[in-house]
This record gives C-alpha cells, sequence and structure tokens, in this order.
C-alpha cells in the first residue's frame, strides 16, 4: 500500500530531528513507500467545495543540518489527491488552530485525517480530563478570583496552569505562604480571556511526570520526566530529564479507563500525563515522546501508529 500523505505542521526547517515525534512518523513512512507534502497551517484553504493546500513534496533524512529537501511547490486538493493527513502543528489551542479542524472536517470522509479533526476540537488537554473525573487530582477551571482562593485555602499548595498552552509555559506552582496569589490572579485574568486551570500541587512530581503514548486506545510505551533542580516541571522542553520506565498496575488501569473513549473518537496518536496515581493532561493536538521512548527500550511507535494508519486507510 503505497499512500499520499500530507504532513500539516510548523516549519520543517527549526524542528529538533532527535526528539521530533512528526520526523519520527515521517522517515517510517517513507520506509513504508509513502509520498509525503509538506504544508503550513496558513497555507489551507477552502474554495468552493474543496480544501486545498499549497504544498511541497518532502524528502527526509537522519543527518543534522540537512535533514530534508523539499520540492516543487504546488497546489493540492486535499481531499481528492491525498490519503491521508497528519495534523501535526504545535499548539497553542486557538481559534486558528480550531478553524484548521473545521477546514479539515470537511474531508474527513474522503481522506483519513490523524488525529480526527471533530476529536481534536472537542479534547483540549486539560478540559477533556474532565471527561474522567475519578483519574484526575483535584481540579478547578474558572476565571473567578474568589474560587481560586478558595481552592488554594483547600489544598494548599496548587499549580496554575493556562487552559490551552503547550511545553510546560505558563505553569506555576503557589505554596500557601505564597503572597503573590492575587497578583498571579490578576495576571491570568489580563493575559488569557478564558479560564484558566488550578490543580492539587502533586508532591510525587519529584519523581517524575510519566508519559504515555497510547496508539488507537492501547499503550504502547512511556518516557518519565523528571524535573531540573528548582524546577515544578517536568516538560522537556523546560529542562525535564527523560528516564527508562514502566506502567504501575495504575497507570495501566488509567489507559484501560480512557482507551475505548480514544479508539471510538478516532484519536489514533495520543500521549497521556500521569503524576503519582493520577492522570494530569490528554495530549491529542500534537503528542512528543516517541523518539525518547525508542532510544529507551527499542519500541517503534511511529512504526506502531503506522500500522494503525493503515489498517484505518484500507
Amino acid at each position: 500500500m503505497s499512500l499520499s500523505v500530507a504532513i500539516q505542521m510548523d516549519p520543517i526547517e527549526s524542528i529538533d530531528i532527535n526528539a521530533d515525534s512528526t520526523f519520527a512518523l515521517g522517515l517510517e513512512a517513507e520506509r513504508r513507500g509513502h509520498r509525503l507534502y509538506h504544508y503550513l497551517v496558513n497555507d489551507l484553504s477552502y474554495e468552493n467545495g474543496r480544501v486545498l493546500s499549497h504544498v511541497r513534496p518532502l524528502t527526509l533524512r537522519r543527518e543534522i543540518g540537512n535533514h530534508f529537501s523539499l520540492g516543487t511547490p504546488r497546489r493540492l486538493d486535499l481531499g481528492a489527491e491525498t490519503d491521508v493527513i497528519l495534523m501535526r502543528q504545535d499548539p497553542p489551542f486557538h481559534m486558528g488552530y480550531i478553524t484548521a479542524t473545521h477546514l479539515l472536517e470537511l474531508i474527513c470522509n474522503e481522506t483519513l485525517v490523524v488525529n480526527d479533526p471533530v476529536s481534536v476540537r472537542n479534547a483540549p488537554e486539560k478540559i477533556f480530563l474532565a471527561k474522567f473525573p475519578e483519574l484526575m487530582p483535584p481540579t478547578l477551571i474558572t476565571r473567578n478570583g474568589r474560587d481560586v482562593e478558595a481552592f488554594r485555602e483547600e489544598y494548599k499548595d496548587v499549580v496554575i496552569k493556562p487552559l490551552y498552552g503547550n511545553g510546560g509555559k505558563g505553569v506555576v506552582r503557589v505554596r500557601d505562604d505564597d503572597e503573590n496569589m492575587k497578583s498571579l490572579i490578576e495576571l491570568f485574568q489580563d493575559f488569557y480571556v478564558e479560564p484558566f486551570i488550578v490543580q492539587k500541587y502533586l508532591p510525587e512530581v519529584r519523581q517524575g511526570d510519566k508519559r504515555i503514548i497510547l496508539v488507537d486506545g492501547e499503550a504502547v510505551g512511556a518516557i518519565n520526566r523528571v524535573p531540573a533542580k528548582g524546577e515544578a516541571r517536568s516538560n522537556m522542553h523546560v529542562g525535564g530529564r527523560a528516564e527508562k520506565t514502566e506502567l504501575t498496575q495504575r497507570e495501566m488501569e488509567i489507559c484501560e479507563a480512557i482507551g475505548p473513549t480514544l479508539r471510538e473518537q478516532g484519536l489514533i496518536f495520543v500521549g497521556i500525563d500521569v503524576i503519582g496515581d493520577y492522570l494530569t493532561e490528554i495530549n491529542v493536538t500534537s503528542p512528543t515522546g516517541i523518539q525518547e521512548i525508542e532510544r529507551f527500550d527499542g519500541t517503534n511507535i511511529a512504526a506502531i501508529i503506522w500500522d494503525a494508519i493503515e489498517k484505518r486507510a484500507s
């Protein structure tokens, strides 16, 4: 099976080829004989019943500083001329992101979009958690300052996050004796038009924040991300250290609980975050971590993802 694959992502020039999950997916697609096209979300258009994009044929290679070649630009009818679209641009999740899901939804009956754009739109990472309240830590989603202060009064040590952020940006820990709480609430209210999320701080994060990859609802691998000294955040974008790990019984229970929902909603490639016994995020927009997992235990998750994609595409 040779597929025509369009990858909607960020500029290919700036990626880290030793960490980027989209790069690994592209290499695996090439190994299988699939044809790749690259485009940016701003190249996407709707015109007279068709969803089109300015694309360039893409060739990849694992050579630092020489990791890609782009062919002659052309305008492609994504519904009629592609078999698979990988929606892989990074958040933040804003109206531009949402608009892209609406456009790609128009061609879902013709072309397999991974992940399903309707489900991506309906599953913002930190709100999607609310479908599984029994798995998540004590959590508040609000813009109301009094509610935030009451929540902090109850749980003492809390973490405040932007609702639609990514990579650990804007995540702040506020201890019981921190006098900056009111100012921090004001900053979030002034900077963000949407509510923000407040969660009980989980001290288990010092032992790591586990990223678990699920493919078509099944757990296939994990890494543990340990915060740097002096950091409350474990994201590798802000200095977190990746470690080899195995799934605990509780983590397997979490995966089994959410797996059927992910599968039903066409969320083929998902990364969840688990701290201690709690599910803290469900990443469906542009999950990462598959290269780190392969380096630690040899599991080629890109191949597992393509097995699932090819099965659905057929």
